[in-house]
């Protein structure tokens, strides 16, 4: 009687590690043609420490989908071999669009595959109903992406300050714009007929110092976002800390030191109702600087030399300061980048909040890599990142 053979065992899981290491390694490729290009291959086989053959072979397969292109050549020495010829991104044929909803207004956006900011609007809020708003986000964003044709969209990204949850696309909790479980991923989806893709706008701004800005390369990036909304994000080994559901970086009623204002909760001195622009505006119209609700007025008036908009601004740093320093000693980052008005438009301003966080880590301390850009640059760098850590299956169906 002949013996029965039995089947292979099989099992899942290395296929799932086989697709775990492809994704990595194309991504470890497509970052190091993004940080080094022009780059030869056998560069970037050493910067990785991946086979000449893998490279060669991702290379390969990014070209054919548009992703990085041959850059010139360069000049080849009389005698020497034959000339190595090197990679770039190809940041001419792809955008994304990126949606930014702060509480005064929405920003809409193209970027390219270098997180730089093509076109730009703002959307002034009739109303925060999430469905209105959303819908004219949508509607710019189709409007921007018609009048540029020759470029093809890969995705949207979404980024708001609040409560938003990454995995399942939604805003959770938004308070001061009073929404509450908004899907955003499903409603601009269906208006654009894009991939969306929705994140905390502090984490996407941590992203964006990984890909594009001056964090590139930090061990650990701490990023602190201080405008209507107070939040912050935390970036280790290049993984952003999320947490359940995403909440990670809600530090809205920390308390601060010498913070004075009453907050809804029941404290006085809460992260956010002492920093918050709302709380700014407000000084600085008791004060007789501004007659209206717009920080930037505050600024402008600290130009012009007004003294009291000047003393308004260095408080803030110096409160911005001792918050940066809190989150210093609980996290430890190798680098913090900080948001802030003041801060970015002001070498006053960066001084004070530097002199708050103490002379052993001031250095380490710097404003955001995009300060004419920091909200466009948040929403559509939250698609950008989903490129870079899977080019091939963020692609898919997109390129054919």
């Amino acid at each position: 009687m002949p013996r029965t053979v039995a089947p292979p065992l099989t099992s899942p899981v290395p296929r799932a590690a086989d697709s775990d290491r492809r994704r990595t390694n194309a991504s470890v490729i497509l970052r190091s043609v993004l940080e080094h290009g022009p780059v030869a291959r056998s560069t970037i086989s050493r910067l990785t420490g991946l086979s000449p053959a893998s490279v060669t072979d991702h290379c390969a397969r990014f070209t054919d989908l548009g992703l990085i292109r041959e850059a010139e050549p360069p000049q080849r020495s009389k005698g020497s071999g034959r000339p190595h010829v090197p990679l770039d991104l190809d940041d001419s044929r792809f955008v994304v669009g990126g949606v930014h909803v702060a509480v005064p207004y929405t920003t809409v956006a193209l970027l390219d595959l270098r997180g730089r900011v093509v076109v730009e609007r703002r959307l002034k809020h009739e109303g925060t109903e999430p469905g209105r708003v959303l819908a004219r986000a949508a509607d710019a964003l189709t409007a921007l992406l018609d009048r540029a044709p020759k470029c093809r969209p890969l995705g949207v990204g979404f980024a708001a300050g609040g409560w938003v949850d990454r995995e399942t696309g939604t805003v959770v909790e938004h308070p001061l714009l009073g929404w509450r479980d908004v899907p955003v991923r499903e409603v601009i989806g269906a208006r654009t007929g894009l991939p969306v893709h929705v994140d905390g706008h502090a984490r996407a701004l941590v992203n964006a110092e990984r890909l594009f800005g001056r964090a590139r390369g930090s061990r650990s990036v701490l990023h602190l976002f201080v405008g209507n909304v107070v939040d912050a994000a935390f970036a280790t080994n290049d993984e952003v800390h999320h947490g359940p559901r995403s909440q990670a970086g809600a530090i809205a009623h920390l308390p601060l030191r010498g913070g004075t204002e009453p907050c809804d909760c029941g404290r006085v001195g809460c992260l956010q109702v002492e920093l918050s622009e709302l709380t700014l505006c407000r000084r600085a119209r008791a004060a007789g600087v501004i007659a209206g609700a717009n920080p930037t007025h505050v600024t402008a008036a600290a130009a012009t030399g007004d003294p009291v908009a000047v003393r308004l601004l260095m408080e803030r740093a110096r409160m911005v300061g001792r918050a940066a320093g809190l989150l210093l000693d609980v996290l430890n980052p190798e680098s913090v980048v900080v948001t802030e008005i003041g801060v970015i438009g002001r070498e006053d301003c960066l001084s004070a909040l530097r002199a708050a966080v103490g002379p052993e880590r001031a250095a380490d301390v710097r404003p955001t890599s995009f300060p004419d850009s920091v909200l466009a640059t948040a929403g559509g760098t939250v698609a950008l990142d989903v490129l870079y850590r899977d080019p091939l299956g963020a692609t898919a169906g997109r390129l054919n």
